[in-house]
């Protein structure tokens, strides 16, 4: 059996800050991560970290608790506002550690990390590195990775979370590449496994980020938090989905419909192209359905008055996705783009420390919900979360470990778990049912596309959260044609939609009970934000019988929440 102090899973930004965090401990700590680490979706994130270092000459007023502000105003006032300040006031440190440890941060004339302006942010706080700011983040953290020869499982998929009487033991894993399962024995278990965007058919998502982080804990007892506040990025490259970052409108471009106008004039007129993504995703997909847009599909992202070298220096990467992907210059022509899911504001229900319900659980990053982004994220702050509550996980693990009397408990539990689990693959590889898992896959991203969208109402729901349901079903009866358990991706799909349909259902169901608007949870039929009856967390508890919700209270203790305008 493999033994380790801390086991974290995921190897993108939270997961290996939380890896090297552990490292500075001196504590024995392996990372495991179903693809290698600079592949990790994080590194896909394109626009800047936020941090309140005043280095732009437009935000030399800036603070860490405007940036909080900005940050729980953003979230509709659905954060915990106590953890939003932790997030912002840790901003600053994290991000100068970053540059210490080598990040190529675009400079100012005085040599100083340049910020740009982001959505919804009262001053420009956003740092970059051109516009692969996760990419060089990502590198970065390796680096420190190898410096502290942290143990890796590359290929390696955590397949169940083991638990025993309320204390985790460990993980059982999958070795990708030999197809052999793994007992792993931990004193401690950190997730910083993602998000789960392939739900949907149209995202910006790479396709290795599933629910599968997610689905793990919630079978075990671990609730998930608020899974119905699914953000959509305004600015996705139409056709694939590709992210065109906010950094194209933080530099200065427009949003233009079919006439030429730049409409976010009439639905923000101060914050314009720079309100928070909720906003203008509302706004573009307004647009389309009104009549206003391209083909009734799309809308006009306008760089081309920015100029040649501008576009080429702070946003290269923009330009080589255009030019690519869609034989398009956006030197010279516009990007046609249409709101995609991005994000996932819910996950793990966690505390301030990253704690779960389940003694030595930790979670951070996507996967987790803390909760600092309440009900839709500011652009910039999500990196910022990976890298604050990425350190604090791996630090509190430590804590954990450090205040236990007695370690390598739970051989029988793991034991258990490791036959159970042989079982369940014996089971899934020699079913021979009717369904195929392409087709359930396809089904399931596009009613959630459909029906659980930007803008939602209860006919369309109901109808959603019956279809996962039977999804739910028929997933029992795959059919898997690869037999073969060395290298078998269609094996680890098929564990992944297991787990993307779980939390499909914990999200439509939130969604479906939340008779509001608020943040990324827009209702048709529930327009305005009710802070009497749903100024609270949605808590979804696993049950075979269908998702179990309740509520709890949000930390309102710093400001009063107000009606939101930009």
């Amino acid at each position: 059996m493999i033994y380790h102090k801390v086991l974290v899973v995921g190897g993108g930004l939270a997961g290996m800050r939380a890896a090297i965090a552990v490292s500075e401990h001196n504590t024995n700590v392996a990372l495991l991560t179903k693809i290698y680490p600079v592949r990790s979706h994080s590194g896909a994130a394109q626009g800047g970290i936020n941090g309140a270092l005043g280095n732009n000459p437009k935000g030399r007023n800036d603070s860490c608790e405007r940036h909080g502000f900005d940050t729980i105003k953003g979230s509709d006032f659905l954060a915990d506002q106590k953890a939003a300040m932790l997030l912002t006031a840790e901003a600053p440190k994290r991000i100068r550690e970053l540059e210490h440890w080598g990040c190529p941060f675009d400079r100012t004339e005085e040599g100083k990390i340049a910020q740009r302006p982001f959505g919804g942010a009262g001053f420009p706080r956003t740092c970059y590195a051109a516009d692969k700011t996760g990419h060089v983040i990502l590198h970065v953290l390796y680096e420190q990775l190898v410096k502290y020869e942290v143990k890796t499982y590359n290929e390696w998929m955590v397949t169940k979370l083991v638990v025993e009487d309320g204390v985790c033991r460990g993980v059982i894993a999958l070795d990708l590449i030999t197809g052999k399962l793994h007992p792993i024995m931990a004193e401690s278990v950190i997730f910083g496994t993602g998000g789960g965007g392939r739900s949907y058919v149209a995202t910006t998502n790479a396709r290795t980020t599933t629910g599968l982080g997610m689905a793990l804990p919630y079978l075990e007892g671990v609730p998930l938090k608020d899974m119905e506040f699914v953000q959509f990025h305004p600015t996705t490259l139409v056709g694939n989905n590709i992210l065109m970052t906010e950094g194209c409108r933080g530099e200065g471009g427009y949003l233009k419909n079919k006439l030429g106008e730049r409409f976010m004039q009439k639905y923000a007129p101060d914050f314009m192209e720079l309100a928070p993504r909720d906003i203008v995703s509302r706004c573009i997909t307004t647009e389309i359905l009104e009549g206003r847009g391209f083909d009734d599909s799309y809308v006009h992202l306008d760089l081309t008055h920015l100029g040649a070298h501008k576009i080429m220096t702070r946003l290269p990467g923009i330009r080589d996705i255009c030019m690519n992907f869609k034989g398009i210059d956006p030197i010279t022509q516009p990007i046609p783009i249409q709101p995609g899911m991005h994000y996932m504001m819910g996950g793990i229900d966690c505390d301030i420390d990253c704690a779960t319900n389940v003694g030595g659980f930790y979670a951070a990053g996507e996967c987790a919900c803390v909760s600092v982004h309440g009900a839709n994220r500011l652009g910039g702050n999500s990196l910022l979360d990976t890298v604050v509550f990425g350190a604090i996980a791996g630090e509190k693990a430590v804590k954990y470990i450090e205040s236990k009397k007695d370690s390598r408990k739970g051989e029988k539990a793991i034991n258990d778990a490791m036959e159970q689990q042989e079982k369940k693959f014996r089971s899934l590889m020699d079913n021979d049912g009717p369904e195929k898992m392409p087709e359930i896959t396809r089904q399931m991203g596009e009613v959630m596309l459909r029906n659980v969208g930007v803008y939602r109402k209860k006919d369309e729901l109901s109808f959603a959260l019956e279809k996962i349901k039977e999804l739910i079903q028929r997933y029992k009866k795959i059919k898997l044609l690869n037999k073969n358990i060395k290298g078998n991706h269609e094996l680890m799909w098929a564990l992944e939609l297991e787990g993307n349909l779980l939390i499909d259902e914990a999200i439509v169901a939130g969604a479906l009970a939340r008779e509001e608007s608020r943040g990324s949870h827009s209702r048709t039929d529930f327009k305005t934000r009710d802070d009497e009856k749903w100024l609270k967390h949605t808590i979804a508890t696993y049950n075979p019988d269908g998702v179990k919700l309740s509520y709890k209270e949000v930390d309102t203790s710093i400001y009063v929440p107000v009606e939101r305008k930009y």
